[in-house]
């Protein structure tokens, strides 16, 4: 058992309320919250907060970790010569071994940033999965099929392999887009989660183009499409949806469907700002995310927060649009909720223990006014001192517990790097 003291805590169990009290782990659990009896147990460790603030852990629910090999690479164009042109041609070159020293690259990234789950949609998920076991963080697998018909056997594969692969990796069915895909995949997807029960995800109305053309090609929006395809019969999500007018925000409301949105990414590319505003106001449910490495290019979900909230202010045309509390919710257990990490969410006995701490003490979080829209306004990766997952201690105090040796991640992804972009 591992004991959190003399602290204050974060639950995010029923609103954004910041408590005195204590936290117990034991194993990968939550045992308790709040006050201690007077008669303690025996721990393995006591940790001293010092004031300082235990909260739930970031989820990234959109990312493509093995994209780091790209990160500063591709600048300076528009999504579709991004990725058709900078993109693409550079990941049909990767082997399972690049990408998972990738991964292990980004995996080095979300835990010294205090994200300890990500919903990866990759090219090879058996190396990714493999990474995420070897360093004990959780990795959720999305499908990124594009294609045709055929390509379902594929998709179904992964399914039964990864669904109840480890403690630590699930997996959810997706692919990568409409304008990706064929007509007959998606509607060889649809069959597949009816007869599985299973949610779907995939990038969504990420730019006007995309949105627009789908509509020219079925005569809809995307989030339309898919609704009548019987995409989203068992929920799901979608990535970005800058784009969603107020149709598509009511077949996300109706199939209980979670926005994941990238606000780094979108305004880097010059995709637009997601209407986040409105969703909320309509009932949508949101999670955020960072998207790939090489369209962030950080994986860093403080600036997601931030973004999130002031580009709504700028769109909006208005200076409270969007409570940065809504931000720090999507950016923890809206996302954990998003990705299907249900017990992984918020700070309660019972649930995981997936779990950060971070220093108040900081010139950046001083003085103290009020510390949840400090953490979203001010805050930064800088501030994270500790982050655990499944009740294991994997960072803390600028350095790894997870079993890897950063240097030498840098050297080998270097490495790697050179003979995929020369």
């Amino acid at each position: 058992m591992i004991r959190f003291y003399n602290g204050r805590i974060l639950t995010l169990a029923n609103d954004c309320t910041v408590q005195r009290g204590a936290l117990w782990t034991d194993g990968d659990r939550i045992a308790l919250v709040g006050e201690e009896p007077e008669q303690l147990p025996a721990f393995e460790r006591e940790i001293d907060l010092q004031g300082n603030l235990l909260m739930p852990s970031f989820k990234n629910a959109h990312t493509h970790s093995g994209m780091t090999f790209l990160r500063a690479f591709a600048e300076d164009v528009p999504l579709q010569e991004w990725l058709f042109e900078k993109v693409f041609p550079y990941e049909a070159k990767l082997s399972e071994e690049d990408v998972y020293v990738f991964t292990q690259l980004a995996i080095l990234e979300y835990l010294s940033s205090g994200t300890t789950a990500a919903f990866d949609m990759y090219l090879t998920p058996g190396t990714t999965a493999q990474a995420s076991i070897e360093c004990g963080m959780r990795t959720v697998l999305c499908s990124g099929v594009s294609g045709d018909a055929e390509d379902i056997d594929r998709l179904y594969q992964q399914y039964q392999q990864f669904r109840n692969y480890h403690p630590l990796v699930t997996y959810r069915l997706g692919f990568h887009a409409e304008y990706t895909s064929s007509p007959a995949l998606r509607r060889e997807i649809a069959k597949l989660a009816q007869a599985e029960h299973a949610p779907v995800y995939m990038h969504i109305s990420e730019t006007q183009k995309e949105h627009q053309e789908c509509i020219e090609r079925n005569g809809c929006s995307p989030a339309v499409h898919f609704e009548e395809l019987g995409l989203w019969e068992h929920g799901g999500g979608g990535f970005h949806g800058v784009w969603l007018d107020e149709a598509d925000r009511a077949v996300f409301r109706r199939n209980g469907l979670w926005l994941v949105s990238c606000p780094a990414s979108n305004a880097k590319l010059a995709s637009g700002i997601a209407p986040l505003t409105d969703c909320e106001r309509e009932g949508v449910h949101l999670a955020l995310g960072t998207d790939g490495p090489a369209s962030n290019n950080a994986l860093d979900m403080f600036r997601e927060m931030y973004l999130g909230t002031v580009l709504q202010r700028i769109r909006c045309n208005d200076a409270a649009a969007l409570p940065a509390t809504s931000m720090l919710k999507a950016a923890t257990a809206g996302a954990a909720r998003a990705m299907g990490l249900w017990d992984c969410d918020t700070l309660e006995v019972g649930k995981q223990a997936d779990l950060i701490v971070i220093d108040l003490t900081h010139p950046n979080l001083q003085p103290e006014h009020d510390i949840v829209r400090g953490l979203v306004f001010s805050g930064g990766k800088q501030d994270i001192t500790l982050t655990m997952c499944a009740g294991k201690i994997l960072y803390e105090n600028g350095e790894y517990f997870c079993g890897l040796y950063p240097q030498a991640v840098y050297a080998e992804a270097q490495k790697r790097t050179k003979r995929l972009t020369q």
